[in-house]
């Protein structure tokens, strides 16, 4: 039996997404080759921000998921505004990366409206999970097949995974981008978002170590 070379199984995998545009984006970090996608599967509208050359291996990637209150609004809840800042530098500074920005990732996966309901539950004093479980919806709704798809047809082979999160890893390699390093992208907590925090290290297993750090020098 003859198996499939490397271009067609990417091939294969990029299908799940259609490139409907790309343009020239310049931010406050720098400029960027915005390209726009279409998810096939879903029918979520994607973007991915591209700097410099990065088809091959080791591109310094940042898998985002879409977070209105923490994004746009600056929200201290979270630190999702902090990380996609500090991401959009790293890439600049190394030259070369990608950032792909998820949408229908808000509250993860659970939408905006039921994310507001969750964290009502939580300034009532449920943790995240506890709070999404208790409206009866998943602790963590995100598929990120989709990210993989966009990297295929960027012609990225493997990345420099910017996350602590072990379970964008975990998806990348199943659906067939190779992670060369999972690199940690750790914020300053917050009063406000230190118990999150833990949250996720505790109940996800995210890697953030200066919360240990933090804890001896108090």
């Amino acid at each position: 039996m003859i198996e499939p070379d490397d271009a067609y199984r990417d091939n294969v995998r990029a299908a799940g997404v259609q490139r409907v545009a790309h343009v020239r984006l310049s931010t406050e970090h720098g400029v960027f080759l915005a390209v726009g996608y279409l998810d096939r599967v879903r029918g979520d509208e994607q973007i991915a921000l591209v700097y410099g050359d990065i088809e091959g291996e080791g591109a310094l990637t940042r898998v985002h998921s879409e977070c209105l209150t923490g994004d746009a609004f600056g929200s201290r809840h979270c630190e999702c505004g902090d990380q996609l800042s500090a991401s959009l530098r790293a890439i600049v500074d190394e030259g070369r990366g990608v950032l792909l920005y998820l949408k229908g990732h808000e509250g993860r996966g659970i939408g905006l409206l039921a994310k507001l309901q969750a964290m009502q539950l939580q300034a009532e004093g449920m943790d995240t999970v506890e709070a999404n479980l208790a409206l009866g919806l998943p602790a963590d709704a995100r598929d990120f097949r989709v990210a993989a798809d966009m990297l295929h047809d960027l012609g990225v082979r493997s990345v420099r995974l910017l996350s602590n999160n072990p379970r964008k890893r975990e998806s990348l390699l199943q659906h067939g981008i190779k992670v060369s390093e999972q690199v940690p992208l750790l914020t300053q907590p917050r009063e406000e978002n230190i118990f999150y925090l833990q949250t996720k290290r505790e109940r996800f297993g995210h890697l953030l170590p200066h919360l240990d750090r933090m804890a001896d020098r108090s």
